[in-house]
């Protein structure tokens, strides 16, 4: 196979005539190969023809545009998805499948093939993951987050004409009836979410695909607790090679030992890889071009019952400082009142411990593992929090341990030596300042901050235990953000400047 001036392919062929007949102005040669145009349409019918390694257009005659060059394997995958209408993408977190999807869409979007895209995707990442990156990626191209308490502002989004439109999962169903027909690509980001047919979500999904809709489903771990959990992601790509009820596929994948126990068959990971196709996977370790360390931030956003604490805290703060002079001391035991109220429990002064709802992060930390290919490390900094964590967890079925400064040294010691060398725990939810030195932990490759700390020292040292000596698969560390202090501290971090010594500058900028 040949790419002849980008506008041609040059095959050599066994039945040159299988490819004439359905490929407009294809042409036989003498020499018994096959000259044919090269576009998208053509290079999906050579691929639905099983012809191997067939290129798709975007490689070559796509400009990828962008603040950052794509690697290699964001190139392969956009290509990938360019040539399946319908089709999966396996690749890890951490990979930047989100720009290649992006890339992908913005080439079908110029050359005619889709006019607007619908993301579907958790709360937490509609802005920080799809909005920031079709603004890195695709700049020219416009974009619409269809997120708020009122349906009409909903409509309003989706009837805008933006390029893309992203949503939560469950907000599809505000405004089902009126995406109907308005969008030629669903894209699924975190797709394990509609493993179950059964439910309203998975229904509502399936009401909007047709036949003629472009749709790729994202996560990095498919069917990860059963096999039976690909049923419902395969129905909605590749119907064809499942039964039409559950239960047969079940039959399938699972062998009944007890009246109430289910065990895989011996070939439920063959069936699972090929009902799950078309599908494209990279890992981490796939990707040599990939940095050693990938930083992510997730939109938390605060509960009412945050906010309206928030705001008074914060008044509290401006009213207190007018006027008179604040000391520094004062105004870091202020800040860390916010980051207190940002994570969930506040401190009062004689000590007592205030809970908060803090549900939207619970569901994006759930989200985040259930994504991790390895173990992952949560870094929590307040106590009473750490304790909420791991109650969360426990509830899903997450096996999981505590480390903190009430953990003696030697349960410490125990904890470690079973993340690092058994199955269990599959999460360490740690105070910072109990393991930001000396100890290695990268049996994991995940870090989640539950919340951000002031000392930058302490920050870097924590994030080492998992990115250093032994580490053989790229770590991905997550923010979770969800109020103004705290992205600005993320902020500072980042760009490693000394929280404490700008702590009056933070101080008013969040009074402003």
């Amino acid at each position: 196979m040949q790419i002849i001036d980008n506008k041609a392919l040059l095959l050599k062929v066994r039945d040159p005539k299988r490819i004439t007949t359905v490929i407009p102005k294809s042409k036989e040669l003498d020499s018994g190969e096959v000259l044919v145009k090269w576009g998208l349409e053509e290079a999906q019918i050579l691929n639905n023809l099983r012809y191997k390694n067939v290129p798709s257009p975007i490689q070559t005659q796509y400009d990828w545009p962008g603040l950052y060059p794509p690697f290699d394997h964001q190139k392969t995958t956009a290509a990938f998805l360019t040539l399946h209408r319908k089709a999966f993408c396996f690749n890890e977190q951490g990979t930047g499948k989100t720009g290649s999807v992006i890339w992908a869409a913005d080439y079908l979007m110029n050359i005619g093939a889709i006019k607007r895209v619908l993301v579907l995707c958790p709360l937490s990442i509609m802005q920080s993951a799809w909005q920031d990156d079709i603004f890195k990626f695709a700049i020219h191209r416009t974009c619409v987050i269809a997120h708020s308490h009122s349906r009409e502002k909903r409509i309003k989004a989706v009837n805008s004409n933006s390029d893309f439109v992203i949503c939560n999962f469950d907000g599809l169903e505000i405004i089902k009836d009126e995406v109907l027909d308005k969008f030629d690509l669903i894209v699924i980001d975190e797709a394990n979410t509609y493993k179950n047919p059964q439910t309203k979500r998975w229904k509502t999904l399936n009401k909007i695909v047709t036949p003629s809709t472009w749709l790729w489903m994202l996560t990095g771990t498919p069917a990860a607790q059963s096999p039976v959990d690909a049923y419902g992601l395969a129905r909605m790509v590749n119907p064809s090679a499942v039964p039409k009820f559950v239960g047969g596929f079940r039959d399938m994948v699972m062998q009944r030992i007890t009246q109430f126990k289910w065990v895989p068959r011996a070939r439920s990971e063959d069936i699972v890889h090929q009902v799950l196709q078309p599908a494209i996977r990279f890992s981490k370790e796939d990707c040599l071009d990939l940095p050693d360390v990938t930083h992510v931030f997730r939109e938390t956003p605060l509960s009412k019952q945050q906010e309206k604490y928030y705001e008074q805290l914060r008044k509290q703060m401006t009213t207190t400082a007018a006027g008179e002079a604040i000391t520094t001391v004062n105004m870091a035991a202020n800040l860390n009142k916010l980051l207190q109220l940002s994570c969930g429990a506040v401190y009062s002064d004689s000590g007592e411990v205030v809970a908060f709802d803090c549900s939207e992060r619970v569901r994006a930390l759930k989200e985040v593992i259930s994504e991790a290919s390895h173990k992952v490390l949560v870094f929590a900094p307040f106590k009473h929090v750490i304790h909420q964590i791991s109650e969360e967890l426990t509830k899903e079925g997450i096996t999981n341990e505590i480390i903190n400064g009430e953990v003696p040294a030697s349960k410490r010691t125990s904890i470690f030596a079973k993340f690092q060398d058994t199955t269990d725990p599959q999460v360490l939810v740690i105070q910072p300042q109990a393991a930001s030195h000396g100890v290695t932990l990268h049996a994991a490759n995940v870090i989640v901050w539950w919340g951000p700390i002031t000392s930058i020292e302490t920050y870097l040292q924590a994030n080492a235990r998992v990115h250093r000596a032994g580490q053989r698969n790229p770590v991905t560390v997550v923010h979770l953000q969800g109020s103004s202090v705290e992205k600005r501290i993320y902020k500072m971090l980042d760009e490693k400047v000394d929280i404490h010594s700008r702590v009056i500058d933070l101080y008013k900028s969040l009074l402003d």
